[in-house]
């Protein structure tokens, strides 16, 4: 006789159809998901008054407008870099005119300045001076200078002589004096040669001696053949921005 309560039911459970539930399940779950994506999407466009279909005709027309932004950004970048070119190139133009007008200005100083020593009258009969020329250097106290000593005469005979300049200003409260060969470099003595025909310049650089502030400069060129003469001038302290074609 069999006891029912231990009876033994055997029942079959094929992997296959489990998967298949596993599979159904999940499909089932992303399509509530998604449906309920589009319709909370179409719920929260309808709260706040949004046509979905006018939003993606913006979104598109967005995209357009951005495409339409960058090909403009990029437009106006090659008009500017145009522009750019354009001005560098009319400043280089601007600056080579200037140069060339202060060339011929510098051109016509110089004719002017041989014509007045071979026509009579321009300057002062016999030999004289010109007016000293100091220009600023780099270093701080260090000045270029010229002295041009010149003759105008209908016959331009050769003339030799000497010269002496001397810088005058104050040091220290007092009044001091300083030969300029004593504050120049370029000059070899004190007393310089002169022997010229038309003009001679004397040029180079001088340098001031520290706390000295310069207010004058004298100068005295005498002649000794074929007679004897001399030109004295003292000229203030002006400091010039450049030198100008007279005498180069």
């Amino acid at each position: 006789m069999t006891d029912d309560r231990y009876r033994t039911v055997v029942r079959r459970y094929h992997v296959r159809h489990q998967q298949i539930v596993v599979l159904v399940l999940t499909l089932s779950a992303a399509l509530v998901m998604g449906v309920g994506f589009v319709l909370g999407r179409q719920a929260a466009f309808s709260g706040v008054g949004i046509d979905p279909q006018r939003h993606r005709a913006q979104a598109e027309a967005l995209q357009v407008a951005q495409v339409e932004q960058a090909e403009l950004n990029r437009q106006l970048g090659v008009i500017t870099a145009r522009h750019e070119l354009d001005r560098a190139a009319l400043e280089l133009v601007r600056q080579e005119l200037a140069a060339q007008k202060e060339q011929i200005a510098g051109l016509e100083e110089g004719i002017r300045f041989y014509r007045s020593l071979m026509a009579p009258g321009e300057i002062a009969q016999g030999f004289s001076l010109r007016k000293i020329e100091l220009v600023s250097r780099e270093e701080p106290g260090r000045y270029g200078f010229r002295i041009v000593v010149q003759q105008e005469a209908r016959k331009h005979t050769p003339l030799q002589g000497e010269l002496f300049a001397e810088v005058s200003g104050q040091q220290a409260g007092e009044p001091r004096t300083y030969p300029l060969a004593e504050l120049s470099a370029d000059l070899e003595s004190t007393i310089l040669p002169l022997r010229f025909r038309y003009f001679q310049s004397i040029e180079g650089d001088l340098v001031l001696p520290e706390g000295f502030e310069p207010q004058a400069v004298s100068v005295v060129a005498t002649l000794s053949s074929p007679s004897k003469a001399e030109a004295r001038e003292q000229y203030p302290w002006q400091v010039q921005e450049k030198f100008t074609h007279v005498g180069k």
